[in-house]
Parts: C-alpha cells; structure tokens; sequence
C-alpha cells in the first residue's frame, strides 16, 4: 500500500513538472539566437545561376506534376517563420491538390542577421505569406526587405521531405534546387516563381523544387528535446496518477 502511494505520488509530480516542461519547451523552442550563433554562410545572398535543365514529372500524392526549371539556385539563411502546406488550417493546397509544395519557410540573411535587427522584429507566416513586422520607424530603417524570402519548397523525395521538415525557427539551413514553375495537368493548377529578392506583393515569394535540404546548425536543440519529451511525459504520467488514483483507496478500503 505504501508503494502505491509513493508511484502515486511520484506520477502527480511528473505530470506537474511535464506540464511546466511542457509550457516552457513550447516558449522556447523557437527563439531565434544571437548573430554569433551561425556562421560565415549566411552573410551570401542567394545565388541564382542560368540552367538548361528540362522539364520534368515528378509524383506526390497521387497527383503527377510537371516542373519547369528556370534557375538553379543555392540559398543560405536563418529561418524566422514556417507555414506547413498540409496542416489541418490549410484548406486551399488541399482543395488544388498540391501535396508536392510541403512547407513554406522565410528566411533571412546578410545584414539582416548580422545587425541582429530581427530580434526587434516579429515574424509570422500565413498560407502564402511571410509578414515581418517592426515597433518603429527606427528599426525599420535597420532591415533590409532585399535580405528577406518565403520560400514555396517542393519536395518528392523521402529524404529530402524529412529534412525540410525537421527545420524550425531560429535553425540556420541551407537548400539547393531549382527556382521553378510546377503544374497540375490533371486539375489545371499551376504556380510560378519569383526570380527576383527585389520583388514585393503577390508573385514575390520563390518556388524552389529541391533536391537537397540542409540544417546546418540546429537553434534552441535543449528547448525542443524537453518539449518532445514533455508532451510524452504529460499524458503518460496523468494517466498514471488517475489510475492509482483509484486504485488506491479502494486497496486501503479492503485493508481495513
């Protein structure tokens, strides 16, 4: 009888240390560190190159799409907001069904991590959108919009579909591919590209098929582990507690 009410209390107080666990990995996880965290390779601009690269057919789903490369491009850069394409909020990629177009990720680089200016700023992403936003006048004169991109990121490989999605806020990445125009013939859809960082408003964000997908320094690595590991430890150790909970007494009751 005492063992079951010491586990019972040992569950009560993991669940309440897996709660704060928990809130605190949450808050954290997506930070966005300090300049001297990342290095040399994020001071490049993206490099865009001439292709001649052929159309070509890829599957994802159970949709065939064709891809038209119009530059090979390299970018390197921190990511400051993410929007995954299939999430349960995003009704239009499955409306099209485009399963190929897997997260959209705005990215920084340059002055604009080296200033640490983002770290006034806030960022967010919508379905097709990257909005970074500024409290004054001042600090929107330390960004530069010509050191910013969202980035539509095609992926039909397991592997690189993996690695894409492991990357987070805060995360330096580096990706490789083509900036490109892909369509559905089955169902008419069709999206193109920037090709341009100089570009604003509708049509300025990159379409970038990729073929290689890097986080080269992982943010915030302590956060996220206690994150996963509290969102695990919360519902095993209330479920835990609630069933010694009840057991219990009713041994207590057959002891007497």
């Amino acid at each position: 009888m005492a063992l079951l009410i010491l586990f019972e209390k040992l569950f009560k107080w993991v669940f309440i240390a897996s709660l704060v666990g928990l809130v605190v990995g949450w808050w954290q996880r997506d930070a966005l560190p300090d300049p001297d965290f990342y290095d040399s390779r994020i001071d490049q601009a993206p490099r865009q190159t001439e292709t001649r690269a052929p159309e070509f057919a890829v599957d994802a789903g159970d949709q065939r799409y064709r891809i038209k490369p119009l530059y090979a491009y390299e970018l390197d850069g921190m990511v400051v907001s993410m929007s995954h394409a299939h999430s349960f909020t995003d009704i239009y990629h499955a409306e099209w069904r485009d399963f190929l177009n897997l997260k959209d990720i705005c990215v920084i680089w340059g002055a604009n991590v080296g200033s640490a200016v983002y770290q006034d700023m806030d960022f967010a992403n919508t379905t097709w959108t990257c909005w970074a936003s500024w409290p004054n006048g001042a600090v929107r004169r330390r960004f530069s919009e010509d050191q910013l991109s969202n980035n539509h990121l095609l992926a039909d490989r397991p592997e690189v579909q993996q690695a894409i999605l492991s990357a987070r806020p805060g995360d330096q990445v580096r990706l490789r591919g083509y900036l490109a125009e892909y369509r559905n013939p089955a169902n008419g859809f069709f999206r193109g590209t920037s090709t341009s960082r100089r570009d604003r408003g509708n049509g300025a964000c990159e379409t970038v098929y990729v073929e290689h997908f890097e986080v080269v320094r992982e943010a915030n690595s302590g956060w996220r582990r206690l994150f996963a590991i509290s969102r695990w430890l919360a519902p095993l150790s209330l479920i835990g507690f609630v069933t010694l909970l009840l057991i219990t007494p009713v041994r207590r009751s057959v002891l007497r």
